[in-house]
């Protein structure tokens, strides 16, 4: 994939959140209609988009009573950042839910308009062993995570 666009209440408000709880960068923006955005360590010109309906429009009904998309990913390098992204997520009062999926580990949120997102560090395959074509939804136990791949920490 390389990047998404989305519609949204307030791109100024998305801009926002993203800068400064996922640590995006801005490439463009226009105030009064869109912010398109690159991911942290990312080589792409941008990774989202985010264009303003106003906010007379309503919530998103994907999944309940419409067909649409259910969440992105953004993986993050290390289990650190992971660690790093729940505090960061929290304090935001964004994080909603976390899962230990066996090959990778993720952390569900939601956006400034309640859109769901996920934040994911991938087990490197070579730990994924016989759970690699599972599906697995276990609860994420970042501390036992971080003393499991204590050789990987610091790693890039």
């Amino acid at each position: 994939m390389n990047h998404a666009v989305l519609y949204v209440r307030d791109a100024q408000r998305h801009k926002a959140f993203y800068e400064e709880v996922l640590g995006f960068e801005t490439v463009i923006d226009n105030p009064d209609a869109f912010v398109f955005m690159r991911a942290p360590a990312s080589d792409n010109h941008h990774d989202i988009a985010f264009f303003t309906i106003g906010d007379g429009a309503g919530p998103s009904q994907a999944g309940q009573r419409t067909v649409g998309m259910y969440h992105l990913a953004w993986e993050v390098a290390t289990l650190e950042e992971l660690v790093e992204m729940q505090q960061r997520l929290e304090a935001a009062g964004a994080l909603k839910g976390a899962s230990d999926h066996a090959v990778n580990k993720s952390l569900y949120c939601m956006d400034p308009d309640g859109l769901e997102f996920e934040v994911m560090w991938l087990v490197p395959p070579e730990h994924w062993g016989a759970e690699e074509n599972q599906a697995i939804v276990r609860p994420l136990d970042l501390v036992a995570d971080q003393q499991r791949f204590a050789a990987l920490m610091g790693d890039s």
